[in-house]
Formats: structure tokens, sequence, C-alpha cells
């Protein structure tokens, strides 16, 4: 079964977590460590996980299938991948941070390094 892919522009960022508790949402970073450290996206009281898209499959039981899971990377791409990926396995409540942290640089902080 296929499913859309939720999409979650970097504006609504904010107001969406503050819609939920900070505390049930997960950023999950699927970016190269390399990546990470050139630029981060810390949302404040959110918790991030950083799983690189490679190693997503064999680091599943790392997450709650209960808590909203945020898809991070570059562009959107790897991160839309696995969020579809995510939602194929049951975590019903993953969403795509569309254009990635390179559209948060550009859009919302650009103190974020854009690589």
């Amino acid at each position: 079964m296929s499913h859309a892919v939720p999409q979650l522009a970097v504006q609504d960022l904010a107001a969406f977590v503050a819609a939920q508790s900070p505390a049930e949402v997960l950023l999950l970073d699927v970016r190269e460590a390399w990546e990470l450290q050139t630029a981060r996206l810390d949302l404040p009281g959110v918790r991030t996980l950083h799983i690189p898209m490679a190693t997503l499959p064999a680091r599943l039981h790392e997450l709650d299938r209960g808590q909203t899971i945020l898809c991070l990377c570059h562009h959107g791409a790897r991160s839309h991948q696995c969020t579809a990926f995510l939602l194929r396995h049951g975590f019903d409540a993953a969403h795509n941070v569309s254009g990635g942290i390179d559209a948060w640089s550009r859009q919302i902080d650009p103190s974020v390094p854009r690589y």
C-alpha cells in the first residue's frame, strides 16, 4: 500500500512543533556525519537523532512508532525517501521537512551554513 508522504515546509516547523508537546516530536536527521558537522538544525525542546539514510533500516528499533517524526536532509530528497520508508513500517506520524536544511538556511536562519 502506498502512502502519500506528508510534507512540512520550513516556515511551518515552529508552529507545527508548538501545536504539540515538543517532547512528542523527534527531528530525524538522515544526512551523513560530515553534513551534520557542517550545519545543524536545532528546534527548541525537540530532540534530534542522527541516523544516516543508509543505516535507517538497521536502526528502526531506535524509533518510537507513536512519536511524531520530522525527517530532515540537505534538500528534502533523502528525507522524503526515509519518510516514505517509515510510513511503510507503521510510523504513521512521519513527515518530510521539504527543502531540507538548505531551505531552513535560505528562508529562516541565515546563520546556518549552506553547503
